[in-house]
């Protein structure tokens, strides 16, 4: 299988092609924005360096968040896009789940964060590669009692590591990888096995967003206070 893997949710700009779990191409970029001005080209350098064009693609790999609302929808946009034009299956990736399988080497509980800002973590935790619950935004204390209750020897991945393990620096933890980023290689991964009908590209948000509509449309006048 050859497929084209797609992450912007978080802190970089990944696009790579792999052929049967081999990487032919691979483009990663950190960055926290930024991300629909690169994207395309990153596309466009991969698949040249893959070789046998876009045709040869059997399906195209999209990380859905949690992650940043602005981000995630540019590399779902362009994913959808190009699987329409090409008539190929998008898969959707969790950003959690990736960042746990870029643990390869980790042999116990790992726990994959996300910092969500204002005191919360995007969270899951696993054992043995299995998922304990689904994604969730956790206040960081309940995601620090999850932690310890899951044992002392959990690994912490991604941005939210740090994060948390400066807030409770009593707790002890078998490995802390604060990495921007899932990994292109598990994102390869997680794609070729995904079923397309239970992976939607759709976008994951686990709360609303920051910002908030206008209270009135331009021009319009102010409400008198009551």
């Amino acid at each position: 299988m050859r497929l084209l893997v797609i992450d912007t949710a978080l802190g970089a700009c990944t696009a790579a092609v792999f052929q049967d779990g081999r990487p032919l191409a691979v483009r990663f970029e950190p960055m926290t924005k930024g991300h629909q001005e690169r994207l395309g080209g990153l596309v466009r350098d991969v698949m040249a360096q893959a070789g046998d064009g876009f045709d040869s693609l059997d399906r195209i790999g999209v990380t859905v968040g949690p992650g940043s609302f602005t981000g995630l929808r540019v590399g779902l946009a362009f994913a959808q896009g190009l699987g329409a034009a090409l008539d190929r299956p998008v898969v959707g990736i969790s950003a959690l789940d990736a960042l746990a399988a870029s643990l390869e080497e980790a042999t116990g509980p790992v726990a994959a964060l996300i910092d969500a800002r204002r005191g919360q973590v995007y969270a899951r935790l696993f054992t043995s590669g299995a998922a304990l619950g689904p994604d969730e935004a956790l206040s960081l204390e309940e995601a620090a009692r999850r932690v310890a209750d899951t044992g002392p020897d959990v690994a912490l991945v991604g941005n939210g590591a740090a994060v948390l393990a400066e807030a409770f620096s009593n707790l002890k933890f078998a490995n802390i990888d604060d990495r921007v980023a899932p990994s292109p290689e598990a994102l390869a991964r997680l794609a070729a096995v995904a079923d397309p009908a239970t992976h939607p590209p759709r976008p994951l948000y686990l709360r609303a967003p920051d910002a908030t509509p206008p209270s009135r449309l331009p021009g319009q006048p102010r409400q008198p206070a009551s």
